[in-house]
């Protein structure tokens, strides 16, 4: 009993407790010593990234990460039916393959595709392999660019020196192109804008996105764009009033092509000698280069003659028509009767027919009649119906006072 006693006294007890105290730390010391979290086994991973080039296939590339012909096989039947991927784009795809360790397999494999999709592929504890596809969430931004054009400027050089991308750049002359010629309404002292959307990942900028709005101080006034999504989900270009911008043809089909010979009703023919109409409008361009349909419609002619040599003649709806002339040669698949949408190739520059030189001409027939295809009112696609006009101007309006804060700002952007 005395012993009992001895052994439970307050003196015993707190070295008990101690001893306890010590023996769990040592305990708990081992087990983190000896265990790892997911953290750092994540941490602790071999990745390794592969750039897809000319003559790789996904069997080529996953055999030389080690990888089985069973596996090989799986995966790709896996990506068919579940990502829709059935072919790897030399220059464009990655794919990253993880491991635990260095010498350890490949546990799971992405496919980068673009900058906005993820496809992920593991190995489940079976050996089967298993897919998801992640989209990456785009961060947008509005970004505003102004310019004016000098002395000796192009509308292209002008807005190079502005700042605006080389593909913005494009997209903004196939807009104006609809209500300008790029040759005569080129003046210097004319300003112009831009606000565009800039696509952003992680923090980091991946590729430009769609023309917001643009301006063009030009000869025939103030040229205004804007793009609107209606409420059917429909999107296109309107004008500040909300009427369509677009037109059912553009006025200069091949984009910076210099005119050098204009539409005329009298004019000395320089290969035939003589006095004659010229019924269109005549764009200098190197032989070979593409020439895109002015508008959607279908080909009513396609054929040869002594003066207008390889044409095309397209018929857009029931007041206009644009004819082609001088082709080198005509695109393939397109025939009499083929359906053609704007900006599809046609045909190509030459100097077929009655030319001196290779160049496209071009013309517009309105309900059987030549006209200038400078100076022709044309037909806009489509206006907005009440509903959209009203939230159109509201859209307007508050994107007018977001430019407003963007040309006081210059490094600021908006975001969207």
């Amino acid at each position: 009993m005395k012993n009992a006693k001895n052994i439970m006294n307050t003196a015993n007890l707190t070295r008990l407790v101690m001893l306890l105290a010590v023996l769990l730390s040592l305990i708990a010391i081992f087990l983190v010593a000896t265990k790892r979290t997911p953290a750092q086994i994540h941490a602790n991973e071999c990745k390794s990234v592969v750039m897809v080039a000319s003559g790789d296939t996904l069997s080529k590339l996953l055999l030389e990460q080690g990888l089985s012909h069973n596996d090989v096989n799986t995966i790709a039947k896996v990506l068919k039916s579940d990502a829709e991927i059935s072919t790897l784009r030399a220059d464009r795809d990655k794919l990253e393959f993880v491991r635990a360790h260095d010498d350890a397999p490949v546990s799971k494999i992405v496919v980068i595709p673009s900058p906005w999709r993820q496809v992920e592929l593991t190995c489940n504890e079976k050996g089967g392999w298993e897919c998801k596809t992640t989209d990456v969430e785009r961060d947008i931004r509005a970004v505003y660019k102004s310019g004016e054009i000098q002395d000796g400027d192009s509308f292209y050089l002008a807005g190079q020196r502005a700042g605006i991308p080389a593909g913005i750049l494009i997209d903004v002359y196939d807009l104006l192109a609809f209500e300008m010629d790029f040759e005569r309404d080129v003046r210097a002292g004319q300003r112009f804008s831009v606000l565009y959307e800039e696509n952003f990942a992680n923090g980091q900028k991946i590729d430009n996105g769609r023309v917001l709005a643009v301006s063009f101080q030009a000869l025939r006034g103030n040229v205004q764009m804007y793009r609107f999504r209606k409420s059917d989900g429909s999107t296109g270009y309107y004008d500040e009033n909300g009427n369509g911008a677009i037109k059912s043809l553009k006025r200069t089909p091949i984009n910076n092509a210099k005119i050098t010979s204009k539409f005329s009703r009298n004019r000395k023919h320089p290969v035939l000698g003589y006095t004659r109409a010229h019924k269109g409008v005549d764009f200098r361009a190197s032989t070979g280069t593409p020439i895109p349909a002015a508008g959607a419609g279908r080909v009513v002619a396609r054929s040869f003659n002594r003066g207008h040599g390889n044409f095309v003649k397209i018929r857009h709806n029931g007041s206009f028509e644009t004819l082609y002339a001088h082709m080198s040669k005509f695109a393939k698949g397109v025939n009499v009767g083929t359906t053609v949408r704007q900006g599809q190739t046609i045909g190509y520059v030459g100097s077929t027919g009655y030319s001196t030189g290779p160049h496209l001409h071009y013309e517009i027939i309105k309900d059987g009649v030549h006209v200038n295809p400078m100076t022709v009112k044309l037909p806009a696609i489509s206006n907005l119906g009440k509903d959209d006009k009203k939230k159109f101007l509201e859209y307007r309006k508050t994107l007018d006072e977001g430019i407003e804060q963007l040309e006081k700002n210059p490094g600021m952007y908006i975001q969207l």
